[in-house]
């Protein structure tokens, strides 16, 4: 029976391990936390990624734990429309868009997987092009090394050496909260060098997401900068963020990763934010990964040579990348001039061609 050795137990690795072991393989997952599981936040699952899922097996589970996401468009802080989304159109076209809580993706991915095949608590030092895994427990050997541990990959280091992730420019505040009432037409808003946006759960808690421009590692205490930043916002912002409490909220500074000159070598392969982090601007981070896992074990499956993964991943994901890296570039202008000749621009361009747009991206059937 062949082999895939995993590194890394987060949305993209488990994925992996289903994928591989819903086609004969044995799956060892290495993850270095103590426990596998995930911190709070949304996630947008987007149509290409639930054709992915339902590739795994795992569709209806998952949008079982999910609410159709209502994202109506783009507002200025006043709460005027800057682009409104047709949900109906997106529907019929690509199909619907979910939202969910990471934490519940991870534990429907994790069920998937034999639970003799999870070590936690495993930190890798090396992976070897022969398939070779030194870690804290000894080695593992695998017919494939799956290198899925994040935007520090450990992994990536065998297939081309040592790369330096980038800062955006901007970090991010998420949180998840309980409004008093409800919420009616989700969506982000736009203002000069900072952004906010909120999207239902399945559960009635609404996911709430901001960002700012600022300097690399600048530490704010987290729901008194939101109130500060975006207290006065339209409603619904200003309960959503009076509802945070200072533990509940999370920061973290954007980074991506440069274009990869490929994701393999020998028998080792990169996945997820550890071959293509990109900003969130588009909500593909998982998503990408997800079809990454899909395209992997098919290709491993039926030929073992991992270049044709590359070829078939490498110029989606890098594109997919790029857009997101430029809609973030665009959403952060703050000089007055730009964000006005931006909102004016946003304004003009009919939703058939924002839909259009999409096409690349949720076309994908695996």
């Amino acid at each position: 029976m062949p082999k895939a050795v995993v590194v890394g137990g987060g949305i993209g690795g488990l994925a992996t391990a289903v994928a591989f072991h819903r086609r004969g393989w044995e799956v060892e997952v290495l993850e270095r936390a103590a426990t596998i599981a995930e911190i709070g936040a949304g996630l947008s699952v987007w149509p290409n990624a639930l054709r992915a899922l339902d590739l795994l097996g795992l569709g209806d589970e998952v949008r079982a734990r999910a609410l159709e996401d209502g994202a109506a468009g783009i507002r200025d802080p006043k709460g005027r429309w800057l682009a409104r989304a047709d949900a109906a159109v997106l529907r019929a076209r690509y199909g619907s868009p979910i939202m969910m809580h990471r934490a519940d993706l991870l534990d429907v991915l994790r069920r998937g997987v034999p639970e003799s095949a999870l070590r936690a608590g495993i930190s890798v030092t090396e992976a070897r092009a022969d398939g070779t895994v030194t870690h804290s427990a000894g080695t593992s050997t695998g017919d494939v090394v799956v290198g899925a541990d994040g935007i520090r990959s450990v992994v990536r280091r065998a297939v081309c050496g040592e790369i330096a992730p980038r800062y955006s420019g901007y970090t991010a505040w998420r949180v998840v909260v309980r409004p008093s009432g409800p919420v009616c037409e989700m969506g982000e808003t736009w203002g000069r060098g900072q952004r906010f946006g909120f999207s239902g759960l399945h559960d009635g808690r609404v996911y709430c997401f901001a960002t700012a421009n600022m300097p690399e590692g600048t530490r704010t205490d987290g729901a008194a900068e939101l109130r500060r930043r975006f207290g006065t916002w339209h409603e619904p912002i200003g309960d959503l963020i009076a509802a945070a409490t200072e533990s509940t909220v999370l920061q973290n500074d954007i980074y991506s990763l440069p274009a990869l000159k490929t994701y393999v070598s020998g028998r080792v392969a990169l996945l997820g934010d550890a071959a293509h982090a990109m900003t969130p601007n588009l909500g593909q981070g998982a998503c990408q990964a997800l079809e990454d896992s899909v395209v992997l074990a098919a290709v491993a499956t039926e030929d073992r040579d991992l270049t044709r993964y590359d070829a078939l991943r490498r110029p989606r994901t890098q594109m997919i990348a790029a857009r997101s890296e430029r809609i973030g570039t665009v959403g952060q202008l703050e000089s007055a001039a730009a964000v006005a000749v931006r909102n004016a621009v946003l304004r003009c361009v009919p939703s058939s061609v924002q839909f259009n747009a999409l096409a690349p991206v949720l076309d994908w059937v695996g």
